[in-house]
């Protein structure tokens, strides 16, 4: 009997050695790839590049991005799934994130059971504004607009995303008609916005910022439930006459669910260490990110809390993609 134990107990130590020796190899296999969900020059792509290199640092390798634009993010976050859970390969998303399971009638992925978070990196308010050369002047300018049904157009990183269900959010419960005009992500979305060629956009502090200081455009309102430091004038939402509305924007890096378990806790790790990197800290608080860090568990605890917030704005409000 104790023969038998014995082998049980070898054999269970063999199959585990490859794993152990493969998991403290890494990462000096190959390259480590983040994968931005959405084209080059929006937030999700900035996020990813400023934390690459500092990762490259302190890994002590390569750390490449590569943009995966499309469907929401829903593209880039199934390529990560589809290659090995061997924690080369992971996704830098935003909020949109959290709406995709709500909207989309087949999703190729469960967003909750085949992803775990790394770090939530931060969250920011969302801004809309318009070009400084349109009628509107104020927040209100376009509530009246939108009640008289003058055909307000607005423009947003893509059908689903955060900004498209809030305008809709607003839209229904103001009794306000808009009309949604979608981009394939953050960077086309801008360049439209300060050549005038789309009158509104709702995105995030971090993409419009830029272009406020460079007097392009013009803020008119935030979703967060309180003002934003570098614009103190900007009115919230919710004070300008829609009381208790908030939807914050937000970014994470995720990973395979399937990824060992050692991987994502040192990836955590040196995720936080980023994070608190001065000059990381600085770039992205410049582009008006609130830094938060932490936990795996906070970052899955504030995730699945937004999919099902969201989930039930879609169900309670008949809210569809467009």
């Amino acid at each position: 009997m104790k023969t038998k134990i014995s082998r049980w107990a070898c054999a269970a130590l063999l199959a585990c050695l490859p794993l152990a020796s493969w998991a403290q190899a890494w990462p000096g296999k190959q390259p480590i790839k983040l994968v931005a969900v959405f084209p080059p020059g929006g937030s999700v792509d900035q996020v990813a590049r400023i934390l690459s290199g500092p990762l490259s640092q302190q890994l002590g390798q390569s750390v490449v991005v590569e943009n995966k634009g499309g469907a929401s993010g829903v593209i880039g976050t199934a390529s990560v799934l589809s290659a090995p859970a061997d924690g080369y390969t992971f996704a830098v998303v935003f909020d949109t994130h959290g709406v995709n399971q709500s909207l989309m009638a087949s999703m190729p992925y469960d967003s909750k059971k085949d992803l775990v978070p790394l770090v939530l990196v931060g969250t920011s308010a969302m801004m809309l504004s318009t070009h400084v050369g349109t009628e509107y002047k104020t927040f209100a300018d376009v509530v009246a607009a939108a009640k008289a049904k003058k055909n307000v157009s607005f423009g947003t990183i893509g059908n689903g995303s955060l900004g498209h269900l809030a305008m809709a959010l607003m839209a229904k419960n103001g009794g306000m008609e808009f009309n949604h005009v979608p981009f394939k992500g953050g960077g086309p979305l801008m360049n439209d916005a300060i050549a005038g060629h789309i009158p509104l956009t709702m995105s995030t502090v971090f993409l419009n910022k830029p272009h406020i200081d460079s007097k392009r455009l013009r803020p008119l309102a935030v979703t967060s439930a309180k003002r934003v430091a570098d614009f103190p004038d900007v009115p919230t939402i919710a004070e300008a006459g829609f009381a208790g509305f908030e939807a914050p924007a937000w970014w994470a890096v995720l990973a395979s669910a399937k990824t060992p378990p050692e991987i994502v806790k040192r990836m955590n790790e040196e995720l936080n260490k980023a994070l608190a990197n001065p000059d990381v800290s600085k770039r992205l608080v410049a582009q008006g990110i609130e830094i938060s860090g932490g936990s795996v568990e906070k970052a899955k605890t504030f995730i699945d809390g937004q999919i099902d917030t969201w989930a039930k704005v879609v169900r309670d409000n008949g809210i569809k993609a467009d």
